[in-house]
């Protein structure tokens, strides 16, 4: 059992392109696994998790699974950061939050020109897809925010590195704009 900080990771509504970015630290991630141990994370395929220091979470949430392992997440970690546009303001996910659910649900599966069997799926393992998309701060406390689509590698990598070694985390500009 290791004594080193516990990272976790989740993605939701969204495209992974900020876990791309995580990935995207490059040799750096080296260095990461030497100050870390990765607990539930799409890129190690855990799917339980316990304590953890660091909670990063990608996506609006749109489901009712989202919500679940977003409460399981807030619970367990000291720190929660919602990554990317669409975990801070729902991104493009949320642009169907202007037309009400049953309509969305039925131009995809029933009306809409592709539609073949004209079935909406009803499985009881597929999750129930909530009214709108939320941003995470709109269901969970969070305590910080990663602005981008996606965030630089840069500025996760110096997020991570500030938080877990007990800096304040004071992004500088080069790394916060898009200009």
């Amino acid at each position: 059992m290791s004594d080193k900080p516990k990272v976790a990771s989740a993605s939701f509504a969204g495209c992974f392109g900020c876990h791309m970015s995580l990935l995207d630290i490059d040799e750096r991630i080296l260095k990461l696994v030497e100050l870390v141990d990765f607990d539930r994370c799409p890129i190690d395929d855990i799917k339980e998790f316990g304590d953890c220091t660091v909670g990063l979470i990608e996506g609006g949430v749109s489901n009712t699974e989202n919500l679940e392992v977003l409460h399981e997440m807030r619970k367990h970690c000291k720190i929660l950061i919602s990554v990317g546009d669409c975990a801070t303001m729902g991104g493009i996910p949320a642009l169907r939050n202007g037309i009400p659910l049953k309509e969305c649900l039925t131009e995809a599966f029933l009306e809409g020109p592709s539609v073949v069997d004209g079935v909406i799926p009803n499985d009881e393992d597929i999750p129930v897809l909530l009214d709108r998309v939320y941003p995470v701060h709109e269901v969970v406390k969070v305590d910080y925010h990663l602005p981008g689509c996606p965030p630089s590698a840069d500025m996760i990598w110096e997020a991570l590195t500030a938080l877990l070694e007990g800096r304040e985390l004071d992004l500088p500009y080069e790394l916060i704009k898009y200009d």
